[in-house]
Order: C-alpha cells, then sequence, then structure tokens
C-alpha cells in the first residue's frame, strides 16, 4: 500500500501507542518496579509490532525503498553521482541496486541494451532511475526507452515544463506546465515495413484502451496536483479515426471531471501557441509523437532541455530520468548540467512517499540558482555569479538543503493520501460493450510499376476480379483516387491500394476474399498486403480515399 510519507494509517495504531506509552513509562522506571516492568512491556510490544506489523515501514523514517539505478553512458555516470549526492544528504530513505544498461551492453551483442538479469531487478523494485544512455550507430540496435516503456507497461510519461525567471533566461517567465504523453502507442510501436521498391510504410497504431489510459492519468493527475485545465492535442482534422477516437475518449472522460476546465487544439497550432503563449496551457494530453516533440519545445522555451526531468508511469512499475541525452562529447569533463536528473529523482521520491525529502531538494535548487551559482549551458553574464562544474552544482545544492527560495515559488508536492486500491479504482478503464464487426470491403495493395504506370491500365485489368459479386471499385496511389476518373497530373509510386466491395457493399465472406486474391495472383500482380473493411455497429471503420 501507499501512503504519504510520514503520515500514520489508522490500523497502524497498536504500534503508534506502544511507542508513545513505552516512552511515558521511561521516566517512571528509575523510580519504582512498575514503572520499569511497564517500560519493559510497552518497549517489547514495540519490538512485537515492529517486526510484524505490515505498516512498520510507514513509522520508521529510516527504513530505505530499494530502487534501481543506472548509471548510462557519455555524462550519465557524472550527473548520477552529482544526483546521488544530494539525495543522501537530503535524506532520501533509498538503497541503491545498480544495474548495467546501454553502449556496453549493445555492444556485448544484446540488441535491446539491457541485459535479461536486469529486469529481475527492476521487477522486484519497480523504481527506476536511469541516465541517459549512447545507442551505438548503425542498425539492429532497438531503443532502450521504447523496449522499457513497453516492457513494464509505462503507459504515462510525464514532463514538467516550468520557468525559473530570472535565473534561467527565457522570455516567457510564467511558463508553469506540464505534458502528459501517451508512451506505448502510435508510432511508437515500431511496426515498420518495405513493401515496394519505393514506399515504405510505419504503422500508427492508437487503441481505445490506451487512449482512456492516458486521458484518466492526466486528470487523475490535474485532481491530485490543484491543476485547473487539461488540454488535449491531436490532428483529428486530417486522422479522423485515429486521432478522433483520442479526442472522443478525452471528452468522455472529462464530464467526470467537471471542476477541470478542458479545451482541444489542433496539434499544429497548439505546438504554436505553446511557442508563443505557453503561458495558457496548465495539463496537456496528447498521443506519443505529438508529446515527444512538444515536451521538448516546451523545455527549451523555460530556458534549458537540460533542466527537464521526467517520470514513466506504469500500473506497477515507474522510471525517472533527463529528458536530455548522454552528450558523449563532454563525457568525463565534469560541466554537464546534472539538474534533468536531479529534478526526475525529485518525481521518484513524491512517487514513492517521500515528498517532504522532494520539497527540500527542490528548493534548495531553486535556491542554488538564485544565488547564481549555474553550470556553463545557464550561465549568463549579470545575473549568474560563478560558474561550476557538475559536482561542484551539487555541492552547492547540499550546501543549501534546508533553505527555500526567496523568489521563486516555493516547491510543495501533493502528500495526499491514497492506498493502491484507491489509486487503480480511479484510473481503471470503464467497462464498454463490444461492437458489432460486420467484414464489408478489402483493400489490396499492390506493388507494380509497368510501362509510364497509367492507372488506366493496371485498373482495367483489375476489372476482371470478380469473388462472387466483389469487385473492384477504384484504385488510390498514396491516398488519392487514380482510377476511375484520375487526374492525369497525380504523380503515382509503384504502391496501389485497390478497394473492392459487394456491388450494394453488403457482408462478404473470407472465402470471397481467398478468392479475389488468387484471381489478383493469376493475373501476374504482386499483392504486397491486404486490410480487410469492417463496419463496427453500422458505422464505417475505414478512411475514404481523397477525391472518392
Amino acid at each position: 500500500m501507499k501512503y504519504a510519507f510520514g503520515l500514520v494509517p489508522s490500523n497502524s495504531l497498536p504500534i503508534f501507542k506502544s511507542i508513545v506509552l513505552s516512552f511515558i513509562y521511561f521516566p517512571f522506571s528509575f523510580y519504582n518496579k512498575g514503572g520499569l516492568e511497564m517500560f519493559v512491556y510497552q518497549y517489547f510490544l514495540f519490538l512485537y509490532h515492529l517486526k510484524f506489523s505490515k505498516t512498520s515501514k510507514i513509522i520508521l523514517m529510516s527504513e530505505k525503498r530499494k530502487i534501481t539505478v543506472a548509471y548510462g553512458d557519455g555524462i550519465g555516470p557524472e550527473i548520477m553521482k552529482a544526483t546521488l549526492s544530494v539525495l543522501k544528504e537530503a535524506g532520501a530513505a533509498i538503497e541503491t541496486e545498480v544495474i548495467e544498461i546501454g553502449e556496453q551492453v549493445y555492444l556485448k551483442g544484446i540488441s535491446s541494451g539491457i541485459a535479461p538479469s536486469a529486469w529481475n531487478s527492476l521487477r522486484n523494485t519497480k523504481v527506476f532511475l536511469k541516465s541517459p544512455i549512447t545507442t551505438p550507430q548503425g542498425g539492429g540496435f532497438k531503443s532502450l526507452n521504447v523496449t522499457t516503456r513497453k516492457t513494464l507497461g509505462l503507459y504515462a510519461n510525464v514532463r514538467p515544463c516550468k520557468a525559473f525567471a530570472p535565473f534561467v533566461r527565457t522570455h516567457f517567465p510564467k511558463t508553469d506546465m506540464v505534458i502528459i504523453r501517451e508512451n506505448e502507442e502510435d508510432l511508437y510501436a515500431g511496426i515498420e515495413h518495405r513493401q515496394t521498391d519505393e514506399v515504405y510504410q510505419c504503422l500508427k497504431l492508437i487503441s481505445r484502451p490506451g487512449s482512456e489510459k492516458i486521458v484518466r492519468y492526466a486528470f487523475e493527475y490535474a485532481r491530485m496536483n490543484n491543476r485547473k485545465k487539461v488540454t488535449c492535442m491531436t490532428k483529428d482534422n486530417i486522422m479522423k479515426m485515429a486521432d478522433g477516437v483520442f479526442h472522443q475518449v478525452f471528452n468522455e472522460v472529462a464530464k467526470e471531471y467537471p471542476e477541470i476546465e478542458t479545451d482541444h487544439k489542433i496539434i499544429d497550432i497548439g505546438t504554436a501557441l505553446i511557442a508563443d503563449r505557453p503561458e495558457m496551457f496548465d495539463v496537456i494530453v496528447t498521443l506519443n509523437l505529438y508529446g515527444d516533440i512538444i515536451s521538448d519545445v516546451a523545455a527549451q522555451i523555460t530556458g534549458s532541455v537540460g533542466l527537464g526531468g521526467s517520470a514513466n508511469i506504469g500500473e506497477d512499475v515507474a522510471m525517472f530520468e533527463a529528458i536530455h541525452g548522454s552528450a558523449p562529447d563532454i563525457a568525463g569533463m565534469d560541466i554537464a548540467n546534472p539538474s534533468g536528473l536531479l529534478n526526475g529523482a525529485v518525481m521518484m521520491l513524491v512517487h514513492i512517499g517521500q515528498p517532504e525529502v522532494a520539497e527540500k531538494i527542490s528548493n534548495a535548487w531553486m535556491a542554488t540558482l538564485e544565488d547564481g551559482i549555474h553550470t556553463g549551458d545557464i550561465y549568463q553574464e549579470g545575473i549568474s555569479k560563478q560558474k561550476v562544474g557538475t559536482q561542484e552544482f551539487a555541492a552547492a545544492v547540499i550546501e543549501r538543503l534546508g533553505r527555500v527560495p526567496s523568489k521563486l515559488k516555493k516547491a510543495t508536492f501533493s502528500k495526499a493520501v491514497r492506498t493502491e486500491a484507491e489509486t487503480r479504482a480511479a484510473l481503471a478503464l470503464r467497462p464498454s460493450k463490444p461492437s458489432e464487426k460486420v467484414l464489408i470491403g478489402l483493400d489490396v495493395f499492390i506493388d507494380w510499376k509497368e510501362g509510364d504506370r497509367n492507372a488506366n491500365t493496371i485498373g482495367d485489368r483489375l476489372r476482371e476480379v470478380n469473388a462472387g459479386g466483389l469487385k473492384m471499385q477504384l484504385i488510390t496511389n498514396r491516398g488519392v483516387r487514380v482510377y476511375p476518373d484520375g487526374m492525369k497530373e497525380t504523380f503515382c509510386s509503384d504502391h496501389w491500394r485497390v478497394r473492392f466491395f459487394n456491388a450494394d457493399e453488403t457482408v462478404i465472406t473470407h472465402d470471397q476474399v481467398i478468392e479475389v486474391l488468387k484471381q489478383v495472383q493469376q493475373l501476374g500482380f504482386d499483392f504486397v498486403k491486404t486490410e480487410h473493411l469492417y463496419t463496427f455497429d453500422g458505422v464505417r471503420g475505414f478512411s475514404l480515399a481523397q477525391g472518392e
């Protein structure tokens, strides 16, 4: 169970009572036998509860929470050393378990960048503090971040983007937004194919459950952190189905949070507004690719990508990191800014129930910025007073532990008490009725580039296909209708989509589908892919062609 750090749930009262009574009876133990006996009794009762109570960890603030740590590559070891030194001096109750990831693991022939044994540590601790890594150049190496997120179900990426003006240069001193990005789906599913000599494909997969999970997380985050507004960003004016379902789910879930203001922006204008008027945003929730882009834009306009920390949250495991890369060009020079990883660690401390320690570190860090002690990436004449290296900056933060900033807003983090069961209930997917799914058509993708790629040539030949009434209705190239009645100006690649329906668009069978493919093959065409066309509760489950 998760509790706010330092708070005592009701079922821990026996142990609390034993502690209090043992101290009450302690002074009297020197004056009479009964007092001594009572002290001993309460002391052993305390030890009993300490050993057997499930809540003893709440009382003993010195008990340490195990976390998995990876020092990473490039500047990773330097900034991790600096970060852990601050956590130690601030009194963070953690115990580290170190794993190796990144370049050296890749070079051992492990394409994921993480050894199989390292997964055991992550499953056991459920908390991962990670430095940036270097992925070797060349093919065959998978993104470790994507692998970790998808393997451990880290569906929510959380990036606070806040300005620290005037101590960090920015044109937008009032910026204070949090970008919550779906972390497992979209184009980052990594499903790509080369289908013809000329055409490559990357599948964009958006699921309704995946959309609901991240949207619910965004609203719960806003509620728990006293945020007032959640903005959804999509491109559903173009991708009406994939982005459309995300927007639809957002509107549905928003009704359950009437106290929170909502709005929607098309991602292109939304990105422009982040760059021009970031103070208008509070919490933004969006799909994977868009979130990846706008979170870097937002971090940069606050003054430096080097300051940003990030959390990747799943139902069971969470990963915390800096948003920047491994910067191998400055590795070992002791000039890297550790702030990004330190701020990621602050998010980790809040997550594991140590918000007071998180506040202590965050306030000391801001006091350090106010005192003008800056690493080179944020150093500015007239504001900065001392340019320091990685470890010296960490030492300056440590020196200011216990202080609060005098000009920047003091850090306060949510100390709301919520059990694991309550959290899961709040984020749980709501039941939905399965749709009636009916097969009514077929798209067949063909690799063809004979002659001058005349659409009429391929179209007239495919007119011969007839599988029990299932016939070709149109052909597109790169989504644009080219047959019948195409435009001669339309450029055509070697990748053709041929759409088959019954004349009245009634139900078709899989036997008809197989027969269509047989006839297409007999005509000498190379089909490279098929897509079945369905309706769901009578609603078309596929897009029309441009010009259809």
